[in-house]
């Protein structure tokens, strides 16, 4: 349940005051734990008064599902797919109507989606907590491989075929209709459920001339469905294009929009990207689960020496703090946790992004629009008439930008950015290629961290190895080098889809601008120059940082070979 709607209801029913609300949000923020477990354990309510409460407040019907056993005929009014996407328990039904205990009674769209999907009236009920209907749901419904092969075969029995030809033959309402065929809904449904729980970061729906793939990242690595046949793109396609409320009838451009959805209880958005092909349109949905994100500094795993300087920076009342590295690389996650730990009632914090990925309760964040000439640069001088103490922005594309950026710092802000550089001493060559002048960037700068995410050993199937000498010649090791050192990998296993790894972390290069780094940068030294400079000076290099990870048997040899 989204915890300010809950407050402001219990608030609005004079149940808690003011005082007890911020202590509800703060222990909310510490433990992770639900709202509604959060007031019981603290003794505002009871268990009883609360969900009574919840319920008259929106009309609903009151259940106690602790006894709750649902009955064959009950459970064959919802879809299993349906029911673990949207987190919705069937009670009972009535002549039109099915009453449905969900993870978030609150959230319309979920009731409007299970409406139009089921062609029923749909009747929401307050039970107990999401974890306990979360519960039911997963004893009660099926596998979701057993889910998809249903829905398959009820997509092969509908007979869905609509034309990918020209413009000619594109039909837009048979689109729209078929995209809010019970079926289609199911499978796009089910698709995304099984993406939210395999923790995919993106998933990708792509037409080819005979087949039709869809796929999902997981760790930074692409994972194939079964193929759905190729007749289904178009509307699975218009189905996501329907969801994200995008121009169906448009197919010849690109458009970008975006669903919020609560899948399994938690908060979900999925920035979706269309692109024409010569087959159809491709789509990428960007998955971005805000309970997964942990926006927390300490929670990041960087080094003691490179977090207590970042610690130091991001207090500062001034200069340029640039983060860098390739697209998915962590950069954004980052300067949201940097932001997060000086976000005080005293300070004014301000965010240029393309587009807001997630939303930080007490920062102002503006989302970058280029087609209607809002860039970085225009907001960016809009931010400095603003009275900000702290400004990020969200990447430094160009000179104008940089320009700005570097004479916001100059005069008592600080500036959070990042650029597309592959190491940290790469940022100060990039700044000059745009044609920044040397002595603003050495009086600007206070750092730059290069990094990257690498892919962490399944714990549950880790084993020891012994390295060969060719290997080890790739990481520019001898055996001598090595010494006793311990080397793992992982066999595979249910656990992490028989990969061998599971979860991610961040290798970090620290480039701090000492004395010696600025003389540099005014004499415009060549980048090998500062790098061999930086690492005189005790720059540990993203390679050094990712052998630390592999000699403490966190990850592997070829993760660290194939990103540094």
């Amino acid at each position: 349940m989204n915890t300010a709607q809950v407050l402001d209801l219990l608030r609005d029913a004079s149940l808690i005051g003011e005082t007890e609300a911020e202590e509800v949000i703060r222990e909310c923020n510490e433990t992770g734990h639900p709202v509604e477990e959060v007031v019981v354990n603290l003794g505002f309510l009871t268990e009883e008064a609360l969900y009574q409460a919840l319920a008259d407040s929106i009309g609903a019907e009151r259940y106690d599902l602790s006894e709750y056993v649902p009955g064959a005929e009950t459970l064959a009014l919802i879809p299993g797919g349906l029911a673990r996407l949207h987190g919705a328990l069937p009670i009972g039904a009535s002549e039109n109507t099915i009453f449905v205990a969900l993870t978030d009674p609150f959230n319309g769209q979920i009731v409007e989606d299970l409406r139009f999907a089921l062609g029923r009236e749909i009747q929401p009920c307050i039970g107990q907590t999401s974890a306990r209907i979360q519960t039911l749901i997963s004893q009660h419904y099926g596998t979701e491989d057993t889910s998809m092969e249903d829905i398959l075969a009820q997509l092969g029995d509908a007979n869905l075929e609509l034309a990918e030809g020209g413009e000619e033959a594109f039909n837009a309402a048979a689109a729209a209709a078929e995209a809010n065929a019970t079926p289609i809904i199911r499978y796009v449904d089910l698709i995304l459920d099984k993406a939210i729980q395999a923790r995919a970061s993106d998933i990708h729906f792509e037409p080819f001339e005979t087949e039709f793939k869809v796929r999902y990242r997981v760790d930074g690595a692409l994972y194939e469905m079964d193929p759905p046949p190729r007749h289904l793109a178009l509307p699975v396609i218009s189905r996501v294009k329907v969801m994200s409320n995008l121009n169906i009838a448009e197919r010849r451009l690109p458009q970008d929009g975006r669903i919020q959805r609560v899948i399994g209880g938690k908060q979900v958005d999925l920035r979706v990207s269309t692109l024409p092909t010569q087959f159809g349109e491709s789509v990428v949905l960007r998955v971005l689960d805000r309970s997964s994100v942990n926006l927390d500094l300490d929670a990041l795993g960087m080094p003691d020496y490179v977090q207590g300087h970042i610690n130091e920076v991001i207090e500062k009342p001034n200069g340029i703090f640039i983060v860098t590295g390739p697209t998915g690389s962590g950069k954004t996650t980052t300067l949201y946790a940097c932001l997060r730990k000086i976000n005080t009632i005293d300070v004014k914090l301000l965010t240029a992004e393309d587009p807001v990925e997630y939303e930080i309760e007490g920062i102002i964040q503006v989302p970058i629009q280029e087609g209607i000439g809002l860039t970085f640069s225009r907001v960016l001088r809009a931010f400095l008439r603003q009275d900000p103490d702290r400004i990020l922005v969200g990447e430094t594309r160009d000179m104008e930008t940089a320009q700005i950026a570097i004479q916001a710092s100059l005069t008592g802000h600080l500036v959070f950015t990042t650029l597309h550089t592959n190491d940290s001493t790469g940022a100060v060559t990039r700044l000059v290629d745009m044609g920044v002048e040397p002595f603003l960037i050495s009086a600007s700068l206070e750092c730059v961290l290069a990094q990257r995410l690498i892919r962490k050993i399944c714990t549950r199937c880790r084993e020891s190895y012994e390295p060969n000498e060719a290997v080890l010649q790739q990481l520019g090791l001898s055996p001598y080098d090595i010494g006793d050192k311990n080397f793992y990998y992982g066999k595979g296993c249910d656990a992490c889809n028989q990969t061998g790894y599971k979860g991610r972390k961040g290798i970090y290069e620290l480039l701090k601008i000492s004395d010696p780094i600025r003389e540099l940068i005014n004499q415009r030294a060549p980048g090998v120059v500062l790098r061999q400079k930086a690492i005189e000076l005790g720059m540990t290099t993203l390679r050094e940082d990712g052998l630390r990870s592999i000699y403490n048997g966190e990850t592997t040899i070829e993760e660290v070979i194939k990103y540094t």
